[in-house]
């Protein structure tokens, strides 16, 4: 059964609000194209209202900007326990919406509530520092916000980004104008309705759903927008650079997605390492933005991987994502259901071999099979574009210091990862790989405490980690010294 739909409306100055120009549009949900519910369609009014009220509230007399640094904290952990309180419902939303398998929904926005705690601890941690200035003169620094933040989130990881974004900003003191993804806006919605209970005051969280064309563009180009954070794609995270130099220089953190190769030494464990390769590429149906999306195999063993990595992949169930036996759902849209299978039948044309999946699986939603094609070559497209989709590409290598060349041999650098037993192995490629996060014998895990974002044109800034509010803060230097008659 469907979850119930309880929020459609844009969310400002604390108030469910209709848009401006009273437009709505359909949010489907992917796993059959039906249409879920009509959402307010915000536009550059709307963005100028958010902001406003944003600005209010971070006012130096606002109710937000006079709470205590601890009281923040307190503030965001009890949003946390209300995350944990609905999280199958904002779990059942999200699959919903995007087609995120519900069990691994169920999984994620577990582990989002404690990643919410742990981000709100960090708000009453901000310190800046005491500088031993020659002479009479004491000099220190201070830490304060930025002031007010656009968010602007993607569509294959909604609640996580929502918390990594939102939360950070908030445990910083800043305030954030926050625009959903077109095709996900629901669960955003959820949230906010959950920060208000949490008793966020008046202006300090806004939600204006729309299009990146008109509400996104509005927001990263509007003067009282301190910061502009922003997870999606290569070309319009290059819009956006361009857009925050072009007013008021915005700071601007920008995660763009990866080309992220996987490497399989010779003295892999292939039980562990061909399931971890597959989850790597296949998970979320390949919309994930660190995807071993190049999968490299030391020749020594490639036929002997490949044999087991096309078994596997034909055993990955695909179907309705709340199944309780379902593996992969449904791409987000048939817009990019068939962008992925355009890059099947480019990978076929230039020469790849396809040896299992590659087909749209039924007439009803955006399935595709999960797809293996080897003898893949550096220089085809499925090598060196972004599929975002369930297809995983097998190439062969000699040695490790020809396969790290290959491996950085592209503009992008999110993540890598390498299976090997030989710890030197694990040494050279960690230190020489250029990609902002590294696995060694493993794939995927991930953890708020660490830091994450990437090297090249895979983006810019970091999120995660002790010292991820230091984005959403400026440094202030203050010197003093008794007066002086001259």
């Amino acid at each position: 059964m469907a979850p119930q739909i309880k929020y459609t409306k844009l969310f400002i100055d604390n108030e469910w609000v209709d848009a401006k120009s009273g437009k709505t549009f359909e949010t489907r949900t992917p796993h059959d194209g039906s249409v879920i519910a009509k959402v307010a369609e915000g536009d550059k009014a709307d963005i100028d209202l958010a902001v406003a009220a944003a600005k209010r509230a971070f006012h130096r007399n606002s109710e937000w900007r006079l709470l205590d640094a601890s009281q923040r904290g307190r503030l965001l952990n009890k949003f946390a326990d209300l995350v944990a309180r609905d999280f199958k419902y904002l779990a059942e939303l999200e699959s919903y919406n995007n087609g995120l398998v519900l069990k691994i929904a169920m999984m994620g926005i577990s582990a989002g509530a404690n990643n919410i705690r742990y981000l709100a601890s960090l708000a009453d941690k901000i310190q800046g520092e005491t500088i031993p200035a020659d002479g009479d003169t004491f000099a220190y620094t201070l830490k304060q916000p930025v002031g007010v933040c656009g968010l602007i989130l993607p569509w294959n990881a909604p609640i996580s980004m929502f918390i990594n974004k939102v939360v950070t900003a908030l445990a910083a003191g800043c305030t954030v104008v926050i625009k959903p993804a077109e095709q996900t806006p629901l669960t955003a919605l959820a949230l906010a309705a959950l920060l208000a209970e949490a008793g966020i005051p008046k202006g300090v969280v806004n939600i204006v759903n729309g299009y990146g064309e008109t509400a996104g563009v509005a927001l990263t180009h509007h003067k009282d927008v301190a910061k502009i954070s922003f997870t999606g794609s290569l070309e319009v995270g290059k819009l956006i650079q361009q857009a925050a130099g072009a007013n008021n220089l915005k700071r601007v953190t920008l995660e763009l997605g990866g080309k992220s190769p996987l490497i399989i030494m010779d003295d892999a464990d292939l039980n562990v390492a061909v399931p971890c390769a597959a989850n790597a590429v296949f998970l979320h149906q390949g919309q994930v933005c660190v995807a071993a999306s190049r999968l490299f195999v030391q020749s020594s063993i490639y036929d002997k991987f490949v044999e087991a990595a096309v078994k596997y992949a034909k055993g990955i169930k695909v179907g309705n994502p709340v199944d309780a036996d379902t593996t992969n759902g449904p791409q987000i849209d048939e817009e990019m259901m068939n962008k992925v299978l355009r890059y099947i039948e480019t990978g076929k044309k230039e020469g790849a071999k396809l040896l299992a999946g590659g087909k749209r699986l039924g007439t009803s939603g955006y399935y595709i099979e999960p797809t293996v094609f080897v003898d893949v070559k550096d220089d085809m497209t499925i090598a060196k574009e972004e599929i975002f989709g369930p297809v995983q590409s097998i190439l062969k290598f000699d040695t490790l210091e020809e396969v790290i060349d290959r491996a950085n041999n592209t503009n992008y650098g999110l993540a890598a990862g390498i299976f090997t037993t030989n710890l030197n192995n694990a040494l050279q490629f960690s230190k020489y790989v250029e990609a902002g996060r590294v696995w060694v014998n493993t794939y995927l895990m991930s953890d708020c405490r660490t830091p994450f974002g990437g090297f090249k044109e895979s983006g810019l800034g970091r999120e995660g980690g002790m010292n991820c509010v230091d984005e959403y803060l400026e440094v202030k230097t203050v010197v003093m010294t008794q007066p002086k008659k001259f």
